[in-house]
């Protein structure tokens, strides 16, 4: 039985959806904890009410990057986790950070990485002329937005899209693809080789 912790700044909708497929498909692993920079996040309330152990460490509260990471792993590792799900926090980690849980720590980025590194991907997209968006789940690394890509989506670009829309479609696909990511870790069914990530079992790692 695996242990995840997932870290969220906000609504942590992907964090629901996570939480949700592990209960309905009897994954092989329990959500032991759901962490926050924030204290007002709202999907504190949702974990709380599944029965799922919560946690703030408020960034605010620390002089620097390095003294509130520290923090940090010091209440993950607490819970002594298997896997490390970050699910929309909003916080760029500290290279001893990401080192401490190198090939253990999932994060999802919303573009078809390597494109659009960092924020308003959908907006800059549109700016391209982009035919494709998407959403990429991947191993993360001290590089923003890199690491090993376990899974991508990909969702056309429509006559009369904005960020909005665009948003909205991608995050239902982002809802399907991690969770399946998620439980690949967690069933031994990913395997990293010069910096491709496999997925064992022989499923598909793309959604559409």
């Amino acid at each position: 039985m695996k242990s995840i912790v997932i870290l969220i700044s906000g609504r942590g909708s992907n964090m629901e959806a996570i939480v949700r497929a592990c209960a309905a498909e009897g994954w092989p692993a329990r959500i032991a904890a759901v962490i926050s920079n924030r204290p007002g996040a709202a999907g504190l309330a949702f974990a709380a009410q599944h029965g799922i152990a919560t946690a703030v460490v408020d960034h605010k509260a620390f002089a620097n990057r390095e003294v509130f990471d520290a923090e940090l792993q010091k209440v993950i590792d607490g819970y002594a986790p298997d896997l490390l799900v970050l699910a929309g926090f909003m916080r760029i980690l500290t290279p001893a950070f990401t080192a401490h849980y190198a090939e253990r720590m999932l994060n999802i980025h919303p573009s078809l990485l390597p494109a659009f590194t960092g924020l308003h991907t959908h907006a800059r997209a549109l700016e391209m002329g982009c035919k494709f968006v998407g959403a990429t789940v991947h191993f993360v690394t001290a590089e923003l937005d890199h690491g090993a890509i376990v899974a991508q989506a990909v969702v056309p670009v429509q006559a009369g899209d904005d960020e909005d829309s665009l948003s909205a479609r991608v995050l239902k696909l982002e809802h399907r693809m991690y969770p399946q990511a998620v439980r690949w870790f967690v069933q031994d069914q990913l395997q990293i080789e010069n910096g491709v990530v496999c997925q064992t079992a022989g499923e598909s790692q793309s959604f559409i």
